[in-house]
């Protein structure tokens, strides 16, 4: 597929998603959000991709909304931002977190507003040394959105959500990574090769475990214990009976490497 906005490849069972206006620090107009749209769709459906990456080109990951996209769009009563949070950003959060495959986030700079929502979403967060997450809403009188009021306080626990969100303030990748908010913080020159190791080793586990353990731990916060316990004897239940565990059984007691097709 070709693109604008965006950089679309896959390669050994990882699909790439690379964010690509680099001169607006990869913020988001209305095209870039169709062609990201397109892509996701592709990640999901698409066997040859077992796991996702997202990352930026260029000095910033995502710098959230492009303002002066939005801008152009102002009436006399101002901007309908809910218009465009239900129209892009909403699904936008959903398909990367509702996806039955594993999503990384390479943060290659600044991701900031809904740049960092977006990271948050993803299941495994790993960042550049120099890369900076920044809730800049409150700067412009707004809220976190792309799910950010409801992924930041889940990361980081209420007060440390609070903080950030209130003051706006910059929390440096090495940080981020001691506060747990992120998986890893590494050296800017090995992040996409940390992360493709990192895609490459999920793209290789049983696909349809994987799947069930992210719909799980997502659900886990809004499910009480005694049907969490349900969900996952269902759970084992079913994927008792999946080849993908049979494989994984065989190749242990056999001391060969598994090869899962997710069926």
């Amino acid at each position: 597929m070709e693109f604008e906005t965006i950089i679309y490849q896959i390669k050994t069972g990882v699909g790439v998603l690379t964010l690509n206006r680099p001169a607006t620090l990869n913020s988001f107009n209305g095209f870039m959000h169709e062609e990201v749209k397109t892509a996701l769709k592709d990640a999901k459906t698409n066997d040859a991709v077992r796991c996702l990456v997202i990352t930026g080109e260029g000095r910033g990951f995502c710098a959230g909304q492009d303002l002066s996209d939005r801008a152009a769009k102002v009436t006399d009563d101002g901007p309908d931002l809910g218009d465009s949070i239900e129209r892009y950003y909403n699904p936008l959060i959903r398909n990367i977190m509702t996806m039955e495959k594993p999503v990384i986030c390479a943060v290659n700079g600044v991701a900031a507003g809904a740049g960092a929502s977006i990271a948050l979403a993803c299941d495994i967060v790993i960042a550049a040394r120099s890369a900076k997450f920044v809730q800049a809403f409150s700067k412009i009188g707004l809220v976190p959105d792309s799910g950010g009021t409801f992924n930041l306080p889940r990361a980081l626990g209420l007060p440390r959500a609070k903080g950030l969100a209130l003051l706006g303030d910059k929390l440096s990748a090495e940080q981020a990574e001691k506060w747990g908010m992120i998986w890893q913080c590494v050296d800017d020159d090995v992040l996409m090769e940390e992360a493709l190791a990192l895609a490459e080793r999920l793209a290789s586990l049983p696909p349809l475990g994987l799947a069930m353990t992210k719909k799980l731990l997502n659900n886990s916060f809004s499910t009480p214990l005694h049907q969490q316990l349900e969900v996952e004897k269902e759970a084992m239940r079913w994927l008792g009976k999946t080849d993908d565990y049979q494989e994984g059984v065989s190749a242990f007691t056999e001391k060969r490497q598994a090869k899962f097709t997710g069926k």
